[in-house]
């Protein structure tokens, strides 16, 4: 079978590589496509020490073949997105809730690949640039099968990584100001991440112009060239500051653009020994600098929920894929990364798909519901059942639900904090299709007043 294998010395697409069957607890996957991500480039460049050869890619999403003893929640047929996350489930940081933490997850890879005879190691416990691969069951994330699997590929790490840095490390709440500098895949899936958090000023920094629409599209409000003018948009600082470049000096920037009771993020990977410095005494007003590995993510639960984000029209997954590529021409998706052509390229691991496109330009871009008076926060909408909505037209993206159907005499409103943090706020006004919630307990949505 194919794959992009790099020996320590060079990148080379080979078609001899062997994989084996899954053993207990491992699942067998037929990649479809695989992202290219940084990560890749930095085990080729060095920036990541990893042992060689190794099989590349860490960004994928295929079809179950096999499943090996005592793996039950997939089966052959089904489509899942692939975590790196190898994580024991046994462990401290594991019962807490903290996969990304298992010592067991990390520096331990595994060598289920041959060529002549000779094993190869795994990338990130993954290897998504072959045309298949077997990893952990926890690994292996079963996903609605609507989803196009060159979209569901890039949960698995920018979206899960970018996202979750928002959600789960940073927890950015409604009204709060943000800025994210670099916006490659990662600093995108930042930008929407806050976007869905409710953050009200949404800066992005790039010094490549050319990126600002495909920024505003995901979430930013402002776009700059460079860090200088931040302050003139929020002069006391941000509550957030994502960094998503891994560059030294602009880790020191990230911290003098703090406001009180900041935080700054720290995303982008440095070189291992690189050291970035600052003055202690600027974070004396409970200002605090945060790393993130993998968006402190929980795989099993969040590529649901994102999943579910993506159908309902709020997370955008298509316009990830700037273009997609077959698995021979991997240095020309490399270049095109490097040169700033794509957000995020596909690498494609079927050898029906030979060309080059943007990923289905048709799709409707998600849009911030309208305000109401005296409301808190964002809401998550969904389609109402009510009887007025019933003649609906149907989603113009096949297996997306309509965000606000025409029919409906308001929207079916559930909020975020109850269905993500457990909570919702008092006291939250509400149209005909969503009764008054003064409780703070989990709440589930309701159908309206018409239909009882």
């Amino acid at each position: 079978m194919r794959g992009v294998v790099f020996d320590g010395k060079q990148v080379r697409v080979v078609d001899d590589l062997e994989v084996r069957d899954p053993g207990p607890g491992e699942v067998l996957v037929a990649i479809a496509a695989a992202g290219l991500c940084h990560s890749d480039l930095s085990v080729v460049d060095g920036t990541i020490p990893f042992p060689v050869p190794v099989v590349l890619g860490h960004e994928g999403a295929g079809v179950v073949e096999a499943v090996g003893p005592g793996v039950t929640h997939v089966v052959p047929a089904d489509h899942v997105a692939l975590s790196t996350l190898a994580n024991c489930g046994a462990c401290a940081d594991c019962d807490r809730g903290r996969p990304t933490m298992c010592r067991k997850a990390i520096g331990m890879p595994g060598r289920p690949f041959s060529r002549d005879g000779q094993p190869l190691f795994q990338f990130a416990s993954n290897s998504s640039f072959a045309e298949k691969t077997v990893v952990k069951a926890v690994q292996a994330v079963k996903i609605p099968t609507d989803i196009p699997l060159t979209s569901a590929a890039l949960m698995g790490c920018g979206v899960l990584t970018g996202v979750g840095a928002v959600l789960n490390r940073a927890r950015v709440d409604r009204g709060e100001t943000v800025v994210v500098i670099g916006t490659g895949g990662i600093g995108l899936n930042v930008l929407q991440g806050a976007r869905i958090a409710g953050a009200t000023t949404i800066v992005a920094v790039d010094t490549n112009p050319a990126k600002e629409t495909v920024a505003r599209d995901f979430g930013a409000t402002h776009f700059l060239a460079s860090t200088d003018a931040v302050r003139e948009i929020l002069p006391t600082g941000a509550d957030h500051v994502f960094e998503c470049v891994g560059h030294t000096g602009l880790v020191r920037t990230a911290i003098d653009l703090l406001d009180r009771h900041g935080q700054a993020i720290l995303l982008g990977m440095t070189a291992p020994k690189a050291e970035a410095s600052f003055p202690p005494a600027a974070m004396f007003l409970d200002k605090s600098i945060l790393g993130c590995r993998y968006g402190s993510s929980r795989p099993q639960k969040d590529i649901a929920l994102y999943a579910e984000l993506y159908l309902s029209g709020r997370l955008l997954l298509d316009e990830l894929v700037t273009a997609t590529y077959p698995v021979e021409e991997f240095e020309r998706a490399v270049e095109d990364a490097e040169q700033g052509k794509v957000a995020r390229g596909g690498a494609h691991l079927l050898g029906a798909v030979r060309r080059i496109a943007p990923a289905r330009p048709g799709r409707p871009r998600p849009t911030r519901p309208p305000k109401v008076p005296g409301q808190q926060g964002r809401t998550s909408l969904r389609s109402c059942p009510c009887p007025t909505a019933s003649s609906s037209p149907a989603p113009s993206s096949p297996g997306r639900r309509s965000p606000s159907p025409p029919g409906c005499p308001s929207r079916w409103r559930r909020s975020r904090w109850s269905s993500w943090y457990g909570r919702s706020p008092a006291g939250t006004p509400s149209g005909p299709c969503s009764p008054p919630r003064t409780s703070s307990a989990r709440s589930s949505p309701r159908p309206c007043s018409a239909c009882g």
